[in-house]
């Protein structure tokens, strides 16, 4: 596993380290420096961002918090005190894990394992999300195609999805595909 320690201060890194030496099998990267850390954290394409930030400014909030929302990585975000409102910034970046005054090496592991259960429960939701969103399309176009075929040829429902089907399984394609073409051509026709 490839970890991503960033940290302005090297001797808070190091406590992170700590929590982390017992870790086989892991690749430690540490970043003290925040100048070019998007082009960095590219470089070195970690599985998981641990961040300890102290006390930030709001300024260095909202880079960090680009940096996660760029990532699609598991990243938990060490500070020493937080608000209301720098808590839902880190939910909406994606932060996995936002710990307040948890910086001790041995609850660094639980919080990397909490931070990485999180982001794939929240990646599966948004998959799940954005496949829902996907047949609800195809449905809708295939809903228009369905009218389409009805109207201009007179054809009851079930007939009109009767062709759409057969017409799929003889081109070899799907059925949504075929209603796509069907609405497009449509439309192409000067038809609403």
């Amino acid at each position: 596993m490839r970890i991503a320690i960033i940290d302005e201060s090297a001797a808070r890194a190091s406590i992170i380290q700590e929590g982390l030496a017992a870790l086989d099998d892991c690749e430690l990267f540490v970043v003290t420096e925040r100048r070019g850390l998007l082009a960095r954290m590219g470089e070195i394409d970690p599985d998981i961002v641990l961040m300890d930030l102290g006390n930030p400014s709001r300024d260095v909030l909202e880079e960090y918090f680009a940096v996660s929302r760029a990532l699609q990585r598991p990243i938990a975000m060490f500070v020493d005190e937080s608000d209301d409102e720098s808590i839902a910034a880190s939910v909406e970046a994606g932060v996995s894990s936002y710990v307040v005054d948890g910086m001790a090496p041995g609850r660094i592991r639980p919080i990397l394992d909490l931070a990485v259960r999180r982001f794939n429960a929240f990646s599966r939701l948004q998959q799940d999300l954005a496949e829902a969103k996907s047949k609800l399309a195809e449905r809708e176009s295939i809903d228009k195609a369905k009218r389409i075929l009805m109207d201009s040829r007179g054809l009851p429902e079930p007939k009109a999805y009767a062709e759409l089907r057969k017409a799929a399984m003889n081109q070899g394609k799907r059925i949504a595909d075929i209603a796509e073409a069907i609405v497009t051509a449509h439309n192409l026709m000067g038809n609403p």
